[in-house]
């Protein structure tokens, strides 16, 4: 499945797509979506067989589900 993560800084999303790139999970940094609110404007969209814990990643804010059409459904972790 395909998820989007944002993040309450910058800082966070560069350490989460490192942390995706050392575990082999295609990953990509990218701006976050008009539609969805955040605190800092990098998320991070990445594909994984299930979502993160956010209790995992102190600075991830948010993982948000990405549908075939372009939504996205908040994930709760």
């Amino acid at each position: 499945m395909e998820y989007l993560a944002t993040f309450y800084t910058h800082y966070g999303a560069m350490c989460y797509d490192k942390h995706c790139q050392k575990n082999n999970i295609p990953a990509r940094m990218q701006p976050v979506p008009r539609s969805i609110s955040s605190s800092c404007g990098t998320c991070v969209r990445f594909t994984a067989e299930v979502p993160p814990k956010l209790s995992e990643h102190e600075d991830m804010e948010r993982c948000y589900n990405v549908t075939a059409n372009e939504e996205y459904v908040s994930v709760e972790g």
